[in-house]
């Protein structure tokens, strides 16, 4: 294991085991250098490689602390990676979309607030029945965004939230190329508000399926056709 590896790890195992918890101040580079038996060097490529992936917060003047090890602050760092993403991988990301997503969307039936439902309901009448393709797909994002927010599970939003972005120019490409496409997404939400007022997870479930399987369905057999 390198040197530095070994630092991570030690510090790793620190805060996994409640020697150092969120919000603790870490010790000074010195006294921690001494205790781990590290050099300074390789904890202080630690910190650094540590505070890059909001496991640790550096503050010049003040110390090094432990973050609040938040879900969605730790998720961050899963963005930037799908940021790096080729064209040919988008149909993983959707195929991830596909299992998480249904299951948030069936979370969200039971839990969300009619008032968030009413929302929802207003943000797709606002949109109108021929939204431009762009329209389409950005208000597309913020429905899916509201109905994981609903699901409660903070873990579940972040993922979601960072394998969307991928998505996004696929989702452009088939409505702008794809005929009814744009009825067919609109038709799609719709089916999937009216199973969440009803409460009926297993119907929001599938309909949340159905919604992402069919863009996955036309980006397989448009590729293979290019």
């Amino acid at each position: 294991m390198a040197v530095t590896d070994e630092a991570i790890e030690k510090i790793k195992d620190m805060i996994v085991s409640g020697a150092l918890r969120p919000g603790d101040r870490l010790p000074k580079e010195s006294e921690l250098a001494a205790d781990l038996g590290l050099s300074r060097n390789s904890l202080r490529e630690a910190v650094r490689a540590l505070s890059l992936i909001r496991i640790l917060d550096v503050r010049q003047g003040d110390g090094t602390y432990v973050t609040s090890l938040d879900p969605q602050l730790l998720l961050e760092a899963l963005s930037f990676v799908v940021d790096f993403h080729r064209d040919d991988t988008v149909l993983e990301f959707l195929a991830v979309r596909r299992i998480l997503e249904p299951a948030a969307t069936a979370l969200a039936a039971a839990r969300i607030p009619g008032t968030d439902l009413d929302v929802l309901d207003a943000q797709l009448d606002a949109l109108g029945e021929q939204p431009s393709v762009e329209e389409l797909v950005a208000a597309d994002l913020e429905f899916h965004r509201g109905i994981v927010h609903a699901s409660g599970n903070s873990v579940l939003c972040s993922l979601l939230d960072g394998l969307s972005g991928p998505t996004t120019r696929a989702r452009i490409w088939r409505g702008i190329t794809q005929e009814d496409a744009v009825r067919r997404t609109l038709h799609e939400h719709r089916a999937i508000l009216a199973a969440m007022r009803d409460r009926d997870t297993e119907a929001a479930r599938s309909w949340a399926t159905v919604h992402i399987a069919s863009v996955e369905q036309w980006l397989r057999s448009t590729l293979e056709n290019v």
